[in-house]
């Protein structure tokens, strides 16, 4: 084999397996200098190097001391007839080889980095252990975990997958997918709606229940830009998009706020919140909402709030305007509504009796009220007589 062609072979091979020709002369360094091995009367050790513009290879063949070092540095570079019979050789016996190894490190490198991306592929085979997806190149993993519920998977469909894992494996790169991950909404909106690809629309944050209902808060770092709106889309169309490849999970796309009442009480959409009270340690929210949206609120099997909560982040307790606050016994608490105050805004809580009570002794006289309750309980306890028989004057004999 000429030098040309051997130049010619290499670029062609490359520009068919798609890889680069830096690295198929580095594959072929690696072989040429195990074929030089096999000759017979060859340097134990040899470094091959070849110009890659011109494709001349050089042979600097080397000895072994007994203390292990190279030494005795020499050409030993093949006559060119020589070497186009060790080119060929190689190019049958191993060149196969360590293609199929630079393919393999190739697809692993390409998609190593792109774990919490999303790719398409194409249901090859499904079973109750997992679902191939051909991706192209290579195939990707679905375990059964990782798929929607009720999903059936068609051979031949066509679906989105987020990438979880990239694994490196002797057959090549192992891609685990899944199509529950709250990534994956996240970034089905960023192919659907360009302001979040460019980073005016930002998702704050993300709760999911595969399937069935989803929630997201979205925040505009332009006032001019309406976040909800823009993953709505003109006449729905963008979210549909979204819905359409989630097999018709609902979504819910709510306004970031960093006024945690507020994001709580827009979290619990589409119920209406009347008030919203956050504990002082900003763990636990309690929520009034009217007695008609009650059920809203909660949502099936207490899915709405459930949601409401993951996105978040603090625990919900949602009760209606006429329920009476837990430990208050007096009648005339239970009835009654919250009432806007019109000066400052903040709701009150109007009783029938006409005391007005703000959210802060509300939250007063439910304590103190619970704490009265406790401190009787226990009141009750110490002052409770012990228990005593009466003696059985029969067994004993004593008479009046």
């Amino acid at each position: 084999m000429s030098t040309l062609d051997m130049s010619e072979a290499i670029k062609m091979l490359a520009n068919e397996k798609n890889i680069s020709v830096d690295t198929l002369l580095q594959v072929l360094v690696d072989a040429l200098a195990l074929a030089y091995k096999r000759r017979p009367g060859a340097a134990p050790e040899v470094e091959v190097h070849v110009n890659p513009d011109t494709f001349e290879f050089t042979f600097i063949a080397f000895d072994i001391d007994d203390d292990g070092n190279w030494v005795n540095e020499r050409d030993d570079t093949p006559k060119k007839e020589e070497l186009g019979r060790i080119a060929a050789q190689t190019f049958r016996q191993v060149m196969s080889q360590k293609i199929r190894e630079a393919e393999r490190d190739r697809k692993f490198e390409e998609y190593a980095n792109r774990e919490g991306d999303i790719v398409t592929g194409i249901i090859q085979q499904a079973d109750d252990r997992y679902t191939l997806l051909d991706l192209g190149r290579v195939e990707s993993l679905l375990p059964k975990a990782e798929q929607v519920p009720f999903e059936r998977p068609v051979p031949g469909d066509r679906v989105k997958a987020y990438i979880v894992e990239v694994r490196k494996t002797a057959k090549g790169p192992q891609i685990v997918v899944s199509r529950t991950h709250p990534g994956l909404i996240k970034r089905l909106f960023e192919l659907e709606v360009p302001e979040i690809a460019d980073g005016i629309v930002e998702i704050k944050g993300c709760a999911r229940e595969p399937g069935h209902r989803t929630k997201i808060a979205v925040w505009s770092n332009d006032h001019n830009v309406d976040p909800v709106g823009a993953c709505v889309g003109a006449r729905g169309g963008r979210v549909r998009m979204v819905v359409n490849e989630l097999r018709g999970e609902k979504i819910d796309i709510v306004p970031y706020s960093e006024d945690l009442a507020d994001f709580v009480a827009k979290a619990l959409s589409p119920a209406r919140v009347t008030a919203v009270i956050i504990s002082d340690d900003v763990t636990q929210a309690d929520v009034i909402v009217p007695d008609n949206q009650l059920s809203l609120a909660i949502g099936k099997e207490g899915q709405n709030a459930r949601l409401a909560a993951r996105l978040t982040g603090v625990r919900i307790d949602i009760r209606g305007e006429t329920e009476p606050v837990e430990g208050i016994d007096d009648a005339d608490y239970e009835e009654g509504e919250w009432v806007p105050n019109a000066e400052t805004g903040e709701v009150e809580w109007h009783a029938a009796d006409g005391t007005i009570l703000t959210q802060e002794q509300w939250n007063e006289a439910a304590s103190a009220a619970e704490t009265a309750a406790e401190e009787t309980v226990a009141e009750d306890k110490v002052a409770e007589p012990p228990t005593t028989e009466a003696p059985n004057t029969e067994e004993t004999g004593d008479h009046a």
